[in-house]
C-alpha cells in the first residue's frame, strides 16, 4: 500500500480510478481496517490502495468531503464516486470492490 503523505491532492486526479484509504495513525479500528485491504492486496496480486494520513490532509478531508476514519474513497476519473466506512469483513469489502478492481 502506497502512502501519500501530503502528496494526496495531486495523486487522486492523476489516475483513471483510485482507491484511497485514509486513516489516522491513533485509530485502532483504521488499523484494523488496512490489515483487511492488505489481505485484499495478497488476494489479487497487487496494490490496489494508497493511504492518506487525515491528520496531515486536513484539506483533502475537506475537498472529499470525508466524515470520519478509516475511509476508503473510490475515484474515478478524479472524482470520488463512492465512499466505504464499514469495515466489516475481508469478504463484504471483497464483494464492495469486485465492481472496481480486475480480477
Amino acid at each position: 500500500m502506497q502512502d501519500l503523505g501530503t502528496q494526496a491532492e495531486v495523486t487522486i486526479g492523476a489516475e483513471e480510478q483510485s482507491l484511497i484509504f485514509v486513516h489516522s495513525p491513533f485509530c485502532g479500528t483504521c488499523h484494523l481496517a488496512e490489515r483487511m485491504l492488505v489481505t485484499l492486496e495478497e488476494t489479487f496480486q497487487e496494490e490496489l490502495f494508497r493511504k492518506c494520513n487525515a491528520s496531515l490532509n486536513p484539506n483533502f478531508m475537506e475537498k472529499h468531503k470525508v466524515q470520519s476514519v478509516p475511509c476508503l474513497l473510490i475515484a474515478t476519473g478524479g472524482e470520488v464516486v463512492d465512499r466505504i466506512y464499514a469495515f466489516h469483513s475481508v469478504p463484504y469489502l471483497y464483494e464492495c470492490l469486485s465492481g472496481y478492481v480486475r480480477k
